[in-house]
């Protein structure tokens, strides 16, 4: 899971990203417009921490932007302004929920868990498929009633091809996802192959009901037996 954390109070950033990352979610930052902008037209996130006060311009803008891009963000606006006018507003421009500055990390935490669970799985902690339940919040996967151990990276992979099932997932977009905005750094692909590779083989051994195709030159697919 990768979330992206847009704000410029650098104590309340760190912060934040400190918990997040005991929570094993990929975390990303911007502290003004401009690398808010950059970053969510080149990247997707599974949840983005929204502050409106931004410097070079403010969060409205952000969300205007995400809606003209038909990029679903899952995004939190998290604000000192507890003006009834912005949240309304935050909300009709497509934002999932408003926290008002101070809040406690936990309440954050749940409400993040609460966004991705009812976007991106219908409301469900866990997604199954056959004879596989992945478990997105206790990140297990088991098979045939027996747990499977993945390491963290093959769970973000396995997390990604199902939100995508079926269809077409480029390396570039895997890698972004998996590694965050440090892939950038990465001279090749390599990596992805030996993690994919590990994890096929994990399936197979398995005998889940899904597998991951290769499609060449491209990237992967995953589908049922």
């Amino acid at each position: 899971m990768k979330i992206l954390i847009i704000e410029d109070e650098l104590d309340l950033q760190k912060t934040i990203k400190e918990s997040l990352l005991k929570e094993l979610y990929i975390v990303e930052t911007a502290v003004d417009f401009y690398t808010a902008l950059e970053k969510i037209s080149i990247y997707d996130y599974d949840c983005i921490l929204l502050d409106i006060m931004l410097p070079n311009g403010n969060g409205m803008q952000i969300l205007e932007e995400l809606k003209k891009m038909k990029k679903s963000g899952n995004v939190i606006i998290i604000s000192a302004k507890n003006s009834l006018d912005d949240k309304i507003k935050g909300l009709e421009l497509g934002a999932d929920d408003y926290l008002t500055k101070p809040f406690h990390i936990a309440e954050l935490n749940a409400r993040i868990k609460a966004v991705i669970r009812r976007n991106s799985f219908n409301g469900k902690e866990y997604i199954e498929h056959g004879n596989v339940v992945f478990d997105i919040q206790e990140r297990t996967l088991v098979v045939n009633g027996k747990l499977i151990h993945l390491n963290r990276k093959e769970f973000d992979i396995l997390n990604y091809l199902l939100l995508n099932k079926s269809r077409l997932v480029t390396k570039t977009a895997l890698a972004e996802y998996v590694w965050g905005d440090h892939i950038d750094e990465a001279d090749n692909f390599d990596f992805i192959y030996y993690q994919i590779k590990n994890l096929r083989n994990k399936l197979k051994n398995s005998k889940a009901s899904i597998i991951i195709e290769t499609i060449y030159g491209v990237g992967y697919k995953l589908s049922e037996e």
